[in-house]
């Protein structure tokens, strides 16, 4: 049974931001620097607009990969 696309999304943002909310990641880089901060907001569109265009197997695949690194 694979997992959904929203539970994919949740694990893959621990994963990435770890306590932090996505945007406020961005906020936070775009208050130190506006540059790197647009740079972050970008990063971040292409992350959610990869998730909602891979397939749920697929994201299921990268997070095995992921996690198994991680071991």
């Amino acid at each position: 049974m694979t997992i959904s696309k929203t539970e994919a999304k949740q694990l893959l943002e621990r994963l990435i931001f770890e306590d932090i909310h996505p945007q406020d990641w961005v906020n936070d880089v775009w208050g130190l620097s506006p540059m790197h901060g647009d740079s972050c907001a970008k990063l971040l569109e292409a992350f959610y607009n990869l998730i909602e265009l891979c397939r749920e197997e697929q994201l299921e695949n990268l997070l095995q990969s992921i996690y198994q690194e991680k071991l």
